[in-house]
């Protein structure tokens, strides 16, 4: 199961600079997207006459307009899909999960968004009781010894080898300590595993994120914020990851990357 996570920034304008054929080419069985920015029948509109129009569906709009939204898209069936993150978060298009069943077998493949944030400020707050929420998500897959993949935009560069400029982005929301914890909690309590990081070992990067200004994205100034992290019944069976750089500037389609990984099932 090839499973590729993207923040689109847009479905609609992932679409018009040619993202979903992107996508296509990387040949994935699963896709996980964040910030579609889209309700239901918009999202099915821009998936039409491409080869995910098709595909199961999970998706998990914003009920503000313009903002957010998650989904994920399988070749192979979705058996359940769950949008519950905890009640203050109903309705932020922010986390959807789905049960994919490959061979028989059922994963569980998640997308999140969490919000940039903004260290000291009440956004922050809201930041970390998400992250919160995700962890106790995360804590009940490993209860039950389930296969499952976390995917997505969680904007926070866990080390400083996530992070190109790390030193002048101390103290700034998404290379916070008590964000990283969050994350080093997930791996220690939960048994999460960042499967990118184990299988393309220490960095600097790969990167997954550069601003559109100035020469980020040529000197490889970026930050690595998108993640796909898997219980251990599903990491043991991660075999290749790989980030989906566009090859210039110009080919970009977002901000951000896709970041695919191989599982053998």
């Amino acid at each position: 199961m090839l499973l590729a996570s993207a923040n689109v920034n847009g479905i609609r304008a992932a679409v018009r600079r040619g993202g979903l054929d992107r996508l296509a080419a990387l040949a994935p069985d699963v896709v996980t997207l964040q910030e579609v920015r889209a309700d239901d029948a918009q999202l099915r509109a821009a998936l039409s006459g491409s080869v995910f129009e098709t595909w199961d569906l999970a998706h998990s709009p914003c009920v503000t307009k313009g903002r957010s939204g998650v989904a994920v898209l399988s070749r192979h069936p979705v058996k359940d899909v769950r949008t519950a993150v905890g009640a203050e978060f109903e309705g932020a298009g922010r986390w959807v999960e789905a049960d994919v069943v490959v061979g028989g077998e059922a994963v569980t493949v998640a997308s999140a968004y969490v919000h940039t944030g903004e260290a000291g400020t009440p956004r922050q707050d809201e930041k970390y009781r998400f992250l919160e929420a995700l962890g106790e998500r995360v804590a009940s897959w490993a209860a039950q010894g389930r296969p499952a993949v976390l995917t997505g935009d969680l904007n926070i560069a866990h080390t400083a080898d996530d992070l190109k400029n790390w030193k002048g982005n101390r103290g700034k929301a998404g290379f916070l300590p008590d964000e990283q914890a969050h994350l080093d909690r997930w791996a220690a309590e939960h048994g999460l595993v960042d499967v990118h990081r184990r299988l393309h070992g220490p960095g600097p990067g790969p990167y997954t994120w550069w601003s559109w200004r100035g020469k980020a994205f040529d000197t490889d100034a970026g930050w690595r914020i998108d993640y796909q992290l898997a219980t251990a019944p599903l990491a043991a069976r991660a075999v290749r990851a790989d980030v989906g750089r566009a090859p210039t500037y110009a080919e970009r389609w977002s901000d951000h990357a896709p970041v695919l990984v191989d599982y053998a099932l």
